[in-house]
């Protein structure tokens, strides 16, 4: 897998390669790029898909201690990455996490389409109550590393205060904890990071994206347990060219829960707005 090392640390990423159309897909907490690993093949060849693994708990290497790791400098990070591998006419693909949404306000330039797939929005933020416990976990002396024995427990990250609020399916979990359950740094990026959130930052973000006048996509999980169902219909009204289309069978994670149907619709709104 090919490394860049950017202003706030190095990044990891996967890339098909290609002459087609770029697609950049981004993941959310306490997953790698391998959250897009049933998606990617359908995309491949038409597409050149990048998929980077952003420092959210389960990148391998720790970022630069000297730079604040927050939702702010990983937004930072997601516009360098796409300007240092000079990427064009993109269209950013985000699941779960809401930092596209912010990168599609602040830095436009870049981006052809925008894509947002059952994530945060608006006040929920975090999200549910599994994203309140990992902010909690964040504040507590010796929070983080519990937290990471309590998921690595098979039985109790299927329950819906788990993983399990996540996917109606089992997921790599194993791969995806490792670097939280075994690197104190990656511990530690993972505390700053969530220690560093905005509450006001994607109510900001959806006022800016009234502004987003390039075709956007809200993809949401009918059966969502953390991501309000009336979020993906006021996110695709809040777009100038927004269109929802709803996923049934699927909690947040639709690129585990339903991938088939995640390619179909987004190589059908490739097509419609090429």
């Amino acid at each position: 897998m090919p490394e860049i090392e950017l202003t706030a640390g190095p990044v990891a990423y996967e890339d098909t390669g290609g002459t087609g159309p770029v697609i950049v897909l981004l993941h959310g907490l306490v997953h790698d790029a391998s959250v897009w690993r049933k998606v990617v093949p359908g995309l491949r060849g038409d597409y050149r898909v990048l998929s980077p693994t952003l420092p959210y708990g389960s990148h391998r290497r720790p970022m630069n201690p000297r730079v604040p790791l927050s939702p702010d400098t990983v937004i930072a990070l997601v516009a360098e990455f796409l300007e240092r591998l000079d990427l064009r006419e993109v269209t950013l693909v985000e699941s779960d996490c809401g930092r596209a949404q912010t990168v599609a306000v602040r830095h436009p330039e870049r981006l052809a389409r925008l894509v947002l797939v059952s994530c945060e929005a608006f006040d929920n933020y975090p999200p549910g109550l599994p994203g309140k416990m990992l902010s909690l976990a964040c504040r507590m002396p010796g929070g983080v590393p519990l937290l990471a024995w309590v998921l690595g427990l098979r039985a109790l990250r299927r329950l819906p205060v788990g993983l399990g609020a996540l996917t109606r399916r089992p997921v790599p979990a194993e791969g995806w904890l490792r670097p939280l359950r075994t690197d104190p740094a990656i511990r530690h990026d993972f505390r700053r990071y969530n220690k560093g959130v905005r509450r006001s930052e994607l109510t900001e973000a959806a006022e800016g994206l009234t502004g987003f006048d390039k075709p956007a996509l809200v993809v949401w999980a009918a059966d969502d347990l953390m991501m309000p169902r009336a979020h993906g219909r006021e996110l695709a009204a809040l777009l100038p060219q927004g269109r929802l289309h709803e996923i049934a069978d699927t909690r947040t994670l639709i690129a585990e829960d339903q991938p088939e149907q995640l390619v179909a619709v987004l190589r059908e709104f490739m097509t419609t707005t090429g």
